[in-house]
């Protein structure tokens, strides 16, 4: 009897499939992206970097109309970015999400599963800013003093990587964990010594309330902050035909926006969604990325490098308690169909 059973086994598995028979799952109705985005003058919803030339762009949007699944876009906001990002992610009330390095790390490290899309884009500059009467003049002047940093933040990593090129750790100063509007605030009023933030150092100069010291313009490229598209590895597995279509979208805009006319179309989105424009000029002045590497979405192996330091030092920081398989993070096999979709293998080089 075991014997025929066998037999019967394997004759079934010889049979060839009905149509149908192990069909993929059901397409949703809907892909949802999560993005920053700011209230215009107008008072409508204008995103932020690679997501609000895809939404311009609509390319996305019909192409996913075609197969009869909608787009929406979840805005955050810029106070609470991670939160809202990994709390969305947690809920399955999101697919993908344009956000930072560091977020993304701990997300994984706390039992989320996400991985890296589309890396690129938005390599913001980090800068150190000190009251306008301080007689700081770099780090190193700081040793013991207050400095108000938003933890968790993805520009946290840059301000490690500044203390660790001048010999200090977190624990040579004094950490006052606010937000970027508290802390500007705070080191506007005296409250803190300094100030480790983004653009809006250029704001709190134009007010005469505090300099800039420091500026990751000059050094190496890992020392800016990342924020890319991070897709919920389920969704990625289940509908790789819709994450395929949301990956090659931002790979159009990114090929876009590093051709000759792209920096002066990137200032005039941004400037639509409410960013000042003399802010954005100043921070691509005199920045030692190329303008068209910035929007490269390669997995390169300084990409692989920087995300593997980003994990160590999370876990040394006390950010993270439990392992993140470095592996795992990436998905590139969706750039890699896009670059040959859109014949643009040999566009960006690594």
């Amino acid at each position: 009897m075991l014997l025929q059973r066998r037999q019967l086994l394997r004759l079934l598995a010889a049979l060839p499939l009905a149509p149908g028979a192990l069909s993929a799952p059901a397409l949703p109705s809907v892909v949802r992206i999560a993005a920053v985005a700011r209230n215009a003058a107008s008072g409508n919803t204008h995103f932020s970097g690679s997501s609000s030339m895809v939404v311009e762009d609509r390319w996305l949007e019909t192409e996913l109309g075609k197969l009869g699944v909608k787009l929406e876009w979840l805005p955050v906001t810029t106070n609470s970015v991670a939160a809202q990002v990994n709390e969305a992610f947690a809920k399955k009330a999101i697919d993908f999400a344009a956000y930072g390095d560091l977020p993304s790390i701990i997300a994984n490290a706390s039992g989320l599963q996400t991985s890296l899309v589309v890396p690129g884009g938005s390599l913001s500059n980090t800068y150190l800013v000190v009251p306008s009467d301080s007689p700081a003049r770099s780090i190193r002047d700081l040793k013991g003093k207050r400095i108000a940093l938003h933890r968790g933040r993805p520009w946290e990593y840059p301000f490690a990587r500044l203390l660790e090129a001048n010999g200090m750790a977190l624990s040579d100063v004094k950490i006052l964990n606010l937000n970027p509007q508290a802390g500007a605030a705070a080191v506007s009023t005296g409250s803190a010594d300094a100030f480790f933030t983004l653009s809006d150092a250029f704001l709190l100069e134009d007010k005469k309330t505090a300099k800039i010291i420091w500026s990751s313009k000059k050094p190496p490229h890992d020392w800016k902050m990342r924020a890319e598209l991070w897709g919920a590895r389920q969704f990625l597995r289940d509908y790789p035909q819709l994450a395929q279509l949301v990956a090659t979208a931002y790979v159009r805009v990114h090929h876009r926006a590093a051709g000759e006319s792209g920096r002066e179309e990137y200032i005039r989105v941004e400037a639509q969604g409410g960013q000042n424009e003399s802010v954005l000029r100043r921070e691509l002045a005199e920045d030692n990325t190329p303008w068209k590497e910035r929007w490269s979405p390669l997995f390169t192996p300084p990409l692989r490098a920087h995300y593997a330091s980003e994990i160590d030092y999370a876990r040394r920081a006390g950010l993270i308690n439990k392992p993140v398989e470095l592996d795992a993070l990436f998905a590139p096999q969706f750039v890699t169909q896009a670059l040959a979709q859109l014949k643009l293998q040999q566009y960006w080089t690594t």
